[in-house]
């Protein structure tokens, strides 16, 4: 519908590797307290994530993901879906979005939603799992950019500081190395700046913000950082 903010369409989450559904309640909650707007969270156990080594674990979430938009798109002033994707999450949105097969299956998913948000993806990586590397080869950058809005959030998260878990501190580096070749990089705690910020899309940095909870007290789905990405958003 012409006119309409995309803030006020229903949005879809999808998570992270073995990350399960409660992890993200609190930003749900967060943007239909905010927003008044349907918010799904797409289901994914650890069981369902350990699958994601292989093609059909892929697809088999990226249906449960279109489900869940099919669902929200009848609802839309908009016609149209956000969403939303942390972590390894972000980058399966990707495919999911275009208008050429992957893994044997073509979701056109640009044609239901007009808005990818990605909080810490690994987008861009030196050394990436099999099927992320090969997203970024197959579908570089932002494809759909003439329908679909790409927003790439990144935290930056000071080792040594209040926010960060011992966790983190000790593994952040060992991190960074192996995604982007780089001990010294920013970064959420796992995942350095230079690789969430997907190429060509929308970038939001955060200060002081953590990839998850097991890295900081304080990450992107945290209900005191959301409204500093979200209030970026603009229509």
């Amino acid at each position: 519908m012409s006119g309409t903010s995309r803030l006020s369409q229903p949005v879809v989450i999808f998570g992270g590797f073995l990350i399960t559904d409660e992890a993200y309640r609190p930003l749900a909650d967060w943007i239909h307290q905010a927003t008044g707007v349907p918010v799904r969270i797409v289901p994914a156990s650890r069981w369902d994530w350990l699958a994601t080594s292989w093609g059909f674990g892929w697809c088999r979430l990226l249906d449960r993901v279109d489900a869940c938009v099919c669902e929200l798109q009848s609802q839309s002033p908009t016609e149209r879906v956000t969403l939303i994707g942390h972590s390894s999450g972000g980058v399966m949105l990707r495919p999911y979005l275009v208008d050429q097969t992957f893994l044997g299956r073509c979701f056109n998913g640009a044609t239901r939603c007009n808005r990818l948000i990605t909080l810490g993806s690994p987008h861009q990586a030196m050394r990436a799992t099999p099927l992320r590397a090969q997203v970024d080869r197959a579908f570089p950058g932002c494809p759909e950019a003439d329908q679909v809005d790409y927003v790439a959030v990144a935290g930056r998260l000071d080792p040594l500081g209040s926010n960060a878990s011992t966790f983190s501190t000790r593994t952040s580096a060992r991190s960074y190395r192996q995604i982007m070749g780089d001990p010294d990089l920013e970064g959420d705690g796992l995942v350095p700046v230079q690789s969430a910020l997907l190429r060509d899309a929308r970038w939001i940095e955060l200060s002081d913000t953590a990839h998850g909870g097991l890295f900081g007290q304080s990450w992107y789905g945290s209900p005191d950082r959301i409204d500093h990405w979200w209030s970026q958003l603009g229509d």
